[in-house]
């Protein structure tokens, strides 16, 4: 019996996790189609079962059908309207994967709602009211999730039910859509058609013999096979350093989550934004060293060399350099109630980093329901816009395309401390960095008391030369 406990926990910690969110329009179905999904896949313990048929009955919105949306939403808002206002997270695991679900509101309102909810996700469910097919707020939604970086897309056509299970139907939905996606060129690599009923069911967690049409797979079944593996970069390793790990006179670590790419002990590391060179010496964890870690572990990494680093700088690869510098542009949403105050030098939050930064420039607003650019000069709520900002300390960023975990930061309002705007990077800013009041044309540094042993001159010298390809600074290292 033990053993057989055993082998349960191990087979289900190797599991994989998928986290997804629902979005779509308002009483487009996303709360009912999350709680027929709990229901059918029988992950709903008694006592949920019975308050959720108890509060069908008493303040229910499906008639003599069980409420699944009650599952979800718990609002008293929520429940009176019939709508999602908040981001609710549900967990279940099935034989072959384990979910974390974020229900999202539909309303154009609470847009910044559904950002906080994709931020984490790998996929997304866009649901579609087949009665009225392709609105504003299913091109509005869709938008948003290429915007995140979400590479896999389900189009549940839901309330199927009420349209006779018509193949005509769907396939004319499925169609206006793909035309949409490829008018507005998004980049959406992966995606998958299911026309479903939640309140009856179909196609949910089984195939439905209403659709006899449709040979895809059931929600769940797609859920459960969908490859998420090739999600994370491997490729970059970043190491962000959230701690410095100093127990004792003999041991310093650098502890922190690895946001992309795998390292091992032996592989040479470069130390940004100073430039300083090592190797790693040991991965260590709790339940041991490890002979490599890979994204998304947690570990504390030793040097092989006693270097300064500190809180949010961050360690990487010399083969495979970020960009470094104060200047970038970058696609930001705006979540304040107040609009934008381009006079404000907001807190800039980029991994473990935190610094002061300001919006230098508008570029453009998007106008996602007409899927247009427009001239702007401010922000206001849940609306989107190509910015220029300046950070007062350099930042160590890939673009947000390449590279999910180091290309996001957030806004923080300085007064109110509330979050003012998340925004997904593009570039380094075209163009030399500032650096005080002048641009300059060279800058020149002296490493002969840098405590750098000159067997280092060569990768310093690299590094160097990508920083004036990024920059356009002329940058010479000289030992007097």
């Amino acid at each position: 019996m033990a053993r057989n406990i055993e082998e349960f926990l191990a087979q289900d910690e190797r599991k994989d996790l998928l986290r997804f969110l629902t979005a779509g329009s308002v009483d487009d179905g996303k709360s009912t189609l999350i709680g027929r999904l709990l229901y059918d896949s029988k992950k709903l313990y008694e006592d949920q079962l019975d308050a959720l048929e108890r509060d069908s009955k008493r303040c229910g919105n499906a008639g003599d059908h069980i409420d699944y949306a009650l599952l979800c939403d718990g609002l008293k808002a929520e429940r009176e309207q019939g709508i999602t206002i908040d981001v609710a997270y549900r967990y279940f695991a099935t034989n072959r994967r384990k979910f974390i679900i974020a229900d999202t509101p539909g309303h154009e309102q609470y847009t910044r709602n559904m950002i906080t909810g994709g931020s984490t996700a790998n996929l997304a469910i866009i649901l579609v009211d087949a009665r009225t097919g392709v609105i504003t707020q299913t091109r509005r939604h869709s938008y948003l999730v290429s915007l995140l970086g979400i590479r896999h897309i389900v189009l549940a056509v839901n309330k199927m039910d009420l349209v006779d299970y018509s193949e005509a139907r769907f396939r004319e939905i499925v169609g206006e859509y793909r035309a949409w996606i490829d008018s507005q060129q998004l980049d959406i690599p992966d995606l998958q058609c299911i026309p479903l009923s939640a309140l009856e069911g179909d196609n949910v967690v089984e195939r439905s013999a209403r659709t006899p049409w449709y040979e895809g797979p059931s929600l769940l079944r797609h859920l459960e096979t969908v490859p998420i593996d090739r999600d994370i970069n491997l490729h970059d390793f970043r190491f962000p350093v959230q701690y410095v790990l100093r127990p004792d006179a003999d041991f310093r670590g650098y502890s922190g989550k690895i946001a992309s790419g795998i390292v091992r002990p032996g592989d040479p590391v470069v130390a940004l934004p100073s430039g300083r060179t090592s190797h790693i010496a040991r991965i260590v964890t709790y339940d041991g060293d490890l002979d490599e870690a890979f994204a998304p572990q947690s570990v504390t990494l030793t040097l092989e060399d006693e270097i300064d680093l500190s809180r949010g700088e961050m360690l990487v690869h010399p083969d495979r350099l970020p960009h470094v510098g104060h200047r970038f542009r970058a696609m930001m949403v705006w979540m304040d109630e107040h609009p934008l105050d381009r006079s404000k030098a907001f807190y800039l939050k980029h991994t473990t980093h935190t610094t002061r930064a300001h919006v230098e420039a508008i570029h453009h607003r998007v106008e996602i329901n007409v899927g247009e650019t427009v001239e702007a000069d401010g922000m206001q709520l849940n609306e989107i816009a190509l910015v220029s900002l300046t950070s007062d300390a350099p930042l160590i960023f890939d673009g947000y395309r390449e590279n999910r975990q180091t290309g996001a930061f957030i806004l923080i309002d300085p007064v109110t401390n509330f979050t003012s705007a998340v925004g997904m990077i593009v570039a380094p800013e075209a163009g030399k960095e500032v650096v005080g009041d002048a641009e300059p044309e060279q800058i020149v540094i002296d490493l002969s008391d840098s405590g750098i042993a000159p067997e280092h001159d060569a990768a310093i010298s690299a590094f160097c030369r990508l920083l004036r390809e990024k920059t356009g600074i002329e940058i010479e290292c000289i030992r007097k």
